[in-house]
């Protein structure tokens, strides 16, 4: 399993702990990155839920976290990583109240910590620059942290910058070859890269390290899962459900591979398993998430509707704003796949004005007014509306560009080879495709339709044959996997 990309992209990982009374010291480069607590207890406390977390079992880790801050309410450390925590277990507004804990204490911890805090702040506001800076002065103070190193790794890996993640965590694992989670990472960023006898060697290693733990068995089968091979990676999670019966990714796992060798109702059947067990709210939104994309993937849109307005009455219900922001915005997205072009408008603006009224920062406000952008360029361009899409994806490109975001720029590069296509102009659209998010099939299966409409077949194919078989556990996979595997069908 790999963790879901706010964790990665904002806390990432824990660092080594060393109990310091003295605040705001400076780590001289032979020490490894200390932390701040008055309490030996805390200490011990937040070691325990730490190790859980490397584990991916954040939600077991929760409890840990909690108790070393009674210890010690100062702990800025253990606010930061149970936001994380919370967030992995699907619970938004517990990341929130715990990180801004965290935040209100960053002048009283030490230089590793601060900048530390202070990264994780600039990924939620969306400033990957300075966050790139501030996790290498990290790495900079701190050469020989096996976890800054891999917190850069993980860094790198979320800009997609797959080369750059590997050799960052490969000097984790210079620095300590038993430092079990870098050897997950290493493995989804080769097999991003298409690298699967490298992938393989990479989590074999991670299950020799921790052999009774079902994170590598729920890792590897992920891999073969992209590779087709559907039902040995049902083996392989039913490995990892061995070892523990609540490992909710693993029923995720085996749903996804009973979909993609078309027996849908099965596969729901593993979501309403991880439902009927799911511990917290969060966790609950997680499983009727997946039993949307099982509805979207088979075209009953009507469904996925309806799984997503139960999530939403369980975020409503604890008033978990982030959460139905982003089901409202996904009940946009359902429509608008339908041609409900005005429902889906209305859903999208309900979506930013939920989050104007809340106490969210003003950067996840701006990204809300952001993201309507790119989607009323969107329904302009479905209602054959040239100029308002053209106009809207030009005042999202100077947003984009302005916050110097590369993720965000290749939605405006989506966004242009869209318009590109619809205009028939197959060439502009394969340029501007190619420079959009490749980790996103709704771009290969777009990438096929330009290459079909400029009359190469060789090239059409290739890119149908990708969206097609895709094979990850994917949102937007769903809306194009039985379109392209029909498209291949046809030819």
């Amino acid at each position: 399993m790999k963790t879901n990309r706010l964790v990665k992209s904002i806390l990432l990982v824990t660092v080594t702990v060393f109990v310091l009374t003295a605040i705001g010291c400076k780590a001289p480069k032979e020490v490894e990155i200390p932390i701040t607590t008055s309490s030996d207890e805390a200490l011990t406390l937040y070691k325990q839920g730490r190790d859980l977390s490397e584990r991916l079992r954040s939600y077991e880790s929760i409890q840990y976290y909690e108790k070393a801050i009674t210890k010690d309410p100062n702990f800025a450390r253990a606010y930061l990583d149970l936001a994380s925590a919370h967030s992995s277990a699907g619970n938004s507004k517990g990341f929130w109240e715990n990180f801004n804990k965290a935040v209100a204490l960053v002048d009283k911890v030490s230089e590793g910590e601060r900048l530390r805090i202070l990264g994780a702040q600039a990924g939620v506001n969306d400033n990957p620059t300075k966050q790139k800076e501030l996790y290498q002065k990290l790495v900079e103070l701190y050469p020989k942290d096996k976890r800054a190193h891999y917190n850069l790794g993980l860094y790198y890996f979320i800009q997609r910058e797959y080369p750059a993640a590997i050799e960052e965590i490969k000097k984790a694992i210079e620095i300590d070859p038993d430092f079990a989670p870098s050897y997950n990472e290493l493995g989804y960023a080769y097999s991003n890269l298409g690298n699967y006898p490298e992938a393989e060697k990479a989590l074999k290693k991670y299950t020799k390290l921790i052999p009774g733990e079902p994170n590598p068995y729920d890792s590897w089968a992920e891999i073969l899962m992209k590779q087709g091979k559907f039902d040995e990676s049902i083996e392989t999670y039913q490995k990892a459900l061995s070892l523990k019966s609540d490992f909710f990714s693993a029923y995720v796992g085996v749903g996804m591979n009973l979909i993609f060798k078309g027996k849908p109702d099965e596969g729901r059947k593993e979501f309403q398993k991880f439902y009927d067990i799911a511990p917290t709210d969060g966790q609950r939104r997680q499983a009727l998430f997946w039993m949307m994309v099982s509805y979207i993937d088979e075209g009953k849109f009507d469904k996925a509707l309806e799984e997503l307005q139960k999530g939403y009455a369980i975020a409503e219900k604890s008033n978990d704003v982030v959460a139905m922001r982003w089901d409202l915005w996904r009940m946009g997205d359902i429509l608008f796949e339908t041609g409900k072009l005005d429902e889906a408008k209305a859903k999208y603006l309900k979506s930013v004005e939920i989050i104007e009224k809340s106490d969210r920062p003003k950067e996840i406000k701006d990204d809300a007014k952001q993201v309507l952008l790119f989607d009323e360029a969107r329904i302009a361009l479905e209602k054959e509306d040239l100029a308002t899409a053209k106009s809207k994806a030009e005042e999202f490109r100077e947003l984009v560009e302005s916050g110097h975001d590369p993720l965000e720029i290749q939605f405006y590069h989506e966004l242009a080879g869209m318009i590109a296509l619809r205009e028939k102009r197959f060439d502009d659209a394969l340029k501007e495709l190619q420079q959009a998010n490749q980790r996103n099939p709704r771009n290969l299966y777009r990438m096929a339709q330009a290459y079909e409409g400029k009359g190469d077949k060789e090239n059409a194919k290739e890119m149908w044959t990708k969206a097609a078989n895709f094979n990850e556990r994917n949102y937007s996979y769903a809306f194009i996997r039985n379109k392209a595997k029909k498209k291949l069908a046809e030819m």
